[in-house]
């Protein structure tokens, strides 16, 4: 895996907790509404996945996850990226938004290389 600063992981954790946070209550309102939540559920698994093992890489804490879990949570990052970078084009210059994808693209593909290498 690359070498990768600490201010880039610092914001490469806060983009996965922020990811996770709005993927568990968005999760929450769809059960009340009584939505089918299985690709939401499938996402989310996959953002704790990379969350746990930069968290692995970066700062040595262990995670319970088998291969079989990572490989899928691999799958499902990856297909995670070209509605990111959709997003991403189509975004204003110099936006909140902008910054805030840009920051998650990059977590994004850490945590792949990350399973990649695991």
């Amino acid at each position: 895996m690359e070498n990768v600063s600490q201010e880039d992981q610092l914001q490469s954790i806060k983009a996965f907790q922020s990811t996770i946070r709005k993927s568990e209550n968005a999760l929450v309102n769809m059960t009340q509404k009584r939505n089918n939540t299985t690709l939401l559920q499938k996402r989310l698994q996959a953002l704790y996945i990379g969350l746990a093992l930069l968290e692995k890489i970066w700062n040595q804490k262990s995670h319970p996850y088998t291969e079989e879990d990572i490989a899928e949570a691999r799958l499902v990052l990856m297909g995670l990226f070209p509605s990111l970078e959709s997003t991403y084009a189509n975004s204003k210059e110099g936006s909140p938004q902008k910054t805030l994808l840009e920051r998650r693209i990059k977590a994004f593909h850490l945590a792949v290389q990350a399973m990649d290498t695991y």
